[in-house]
Order: C-alpha cells, then structure tokens, then sequence
C-alpha cells in the first residue's frame, strides 16, 4: 500500500488489494459496504456506482503484453469521496506508480494537484492515464508502416500473421478504450458535493481527448483491413503464377507423353533399325514441345 497526503486530501493506492487491506479501508474509511466488496473483486464490465458516501468506479486502460505482441486491458478501481481517493489494480500500473512517487518526493507536485478538491486530483489521474495511451498508437501505427513495407518488399507470405497479430491488437485496444467515454460522462453529471463543478468542464475536455483516441483506433483498423486485401491480392498473385507455371510444364510434356506411349505400341515401331532413331524421335518430341509453346506465346497464354 502507499499513500500521500497534503492538507486534508489523501490518495491510498493499493496493488493487488489483500484481505488486510481491504479491513484497512473498512476500518479506516467512511465508505459504503457495497463500495468495498465490489472494491475487492475484478470485474471486466466498466462502471460507474453512486454510494451515499463515495463515488465508486471501475475502468479499464490498455496495458502492452510484449511476450504476446497484444493489448490487453488492465482493470483500475477507485473510489472518491470529497477528501479521499482510493486506487486499486491487480497488476503494476506504471502510469500510477511513478505519479505516487513524484507527489510523495516532491512539495511543489502535491501544491499543484493536491491543493484542491480529490474530483482535481482524479482528474489529474484519468488524465495521465488517458494521454498514456498516444505513445501505444504511435507504436500501432509504426507496426502497421512495417507490415506496409513488408508486403511491397515480397514478404506477402510472412505479412499474413503480422497483419494478424496488428489486428489482434487494434481490437483489444478498441474493445478496452471504447466503454471509458460513458465512464467519463458519468463523473460529470455527479452533484457538486462528490465532483467540483470547475473541474468537470476539464472532465468533458478528457472525453474530447478519448473520441480523438476511438477515431485514430478507427483509422488504424480501416487501414489494416485495406493492407490485409492488399496482401491477400498480391499473394494470390503471386500463387497463381506459380501454378500457370506448372500448369504450362504440365501441358508442355502431355505431347511428349503422348508420342512415347505410341511409339510404345507393340508394333514395329518407324525408324526402329535406324542407328540415330533414338535420337531423331528425342528431336520430334522436342519440336512438338516447342511447336505447343509457340501456340501458347501465340494465343498470349504465356
């Protein structure tokens, strides 16, 4: 657990809330039952819960799984009251954290954002979090440039799980970023007790920021679903003329074929007692492979 404090407003962040902690908040908080208990328990459906004492909501940020190249949402409760805040998340919110040490090491960070009300101090929070998610989209959109260059370099065949793997990762994001707007337009329609009236214009402004996100998110998807057709085009492509090939080697040799198994009828066979016999028929079954690829260069087949 850690905590910081200036004046009469408290932040309590929690990671990975045990059973003693959560007897910490009952015994030292003024909070709702209902409030903990939800406090205690993960949940994959945002929210937002008015108590008689607290503000309680659930929200979801994208976190980054390197080892499986994908986005995955990375679940953040908090609770409000008019002088308290309290966070808690399962796993490591790096934004958090360092926001935690730069208030508990430094006065002139706790004057500036914790001077106000805890809605001031929120604010600030869902702020960070929200505008941590623009580096993720520049990473999205340099991964969606690679598998561009990629398919135009001949890597068709590699760019089809790339593409995948980039389309994973738009989705996950999309499906954790797109339930945050309704969180947000529930913070701003609080009574001025919970949420200050002069921070919620700056709550509206932290909507503006997340439609902005959702209409990149958009772009990125429409343009990988544009490479994915692209791709798909070229390596059909690319596949068909491997098999016109085959199929012009298959056709070139149904002659020769043809002409062997004839000369292979048990009759005399021309020019049996001929010393170049052997050869001549090796010379007309290589001019009747050539006559039919001269057809095919004719008839514009090759």
């Amino acid at each position: 657990m850690q905590q910081v404090q200036y004046h009469n407003l408290t932040w309590v962040d929690l990671e990975n809330p045990s059973d003693k902690d959560i007897t910490y908040l009952r015994e030292n908080f003024d909070l709702h039952p209902l409030a903990v208990e939800e406090f205690a328990t993960p949940t994959y459906r945002p929210r937002a819960t008015k108590y008689s004492t607290c503000l309680y909501l659930t929200i979801h940020i994208p976190l980054f799984d390197a080892e499986q190249r994908t986005t995955y949402a990375g679940e953040i409760d908090i609770i409000l009251t008019p002088t308290h805040i309290i966070t808690g998340h399962h796993r490591d919110i790096y934004q958090i954290s360092e926001m935690m040490k730069k208030l508990q090491s430094g006065e002139g960070a706790r004057k500036l954002h914790m001077s106000k009300t805890a809605s001031h101090l929120l604010h600030k929070i869902l702020s960070t979090l929200i505008e941590s998610c623009f580096p993720r989209l520049d990473h999205v959109t340099k991964n969606i440039d690679r598998i561009e260059n990629g398919i135009f370099s001949g890597e068709e065949k590699q760019m089809v799980k790339e593409i995948s793997i980039a389309k994973r990762d738009v989705l996950n994001f999309r499906r954790t970023i797109m339930p945050q707007r309704a969180i947000l337009e529930s913070i701003t329609a609080q009574p001025g007790n919970i949420v200050a009236p002069d921070i919620k214009p700056y709550f509206s402004d932290l909507i503006g920021t997340n439609v902005r996100l959702w209409n990149m998110l958009e772009s990125a998807k429409e343009t990988l679903s544009s490479l994915e057709e692209t791709n798909n085009s070229l390596l059909s492509e690319k596949i068909n003329s491997k098999m016109n090939l085959i199929t012009v080697f298959t056709v070139l040799f149904i002659p020769m074929t043809l002409y062997a198994n004839v000369l292979g009828i048990n009759v005399i066979t021309p020019l049996s007692e001929h010393p170049s016999g052997f050869m001549i028929h090796l010379g007309i079954m290589a001019a009747i492979s050539l006559a039919t690829l001269a057809i095919f260069k004719i008839i514009k087949w090759l």
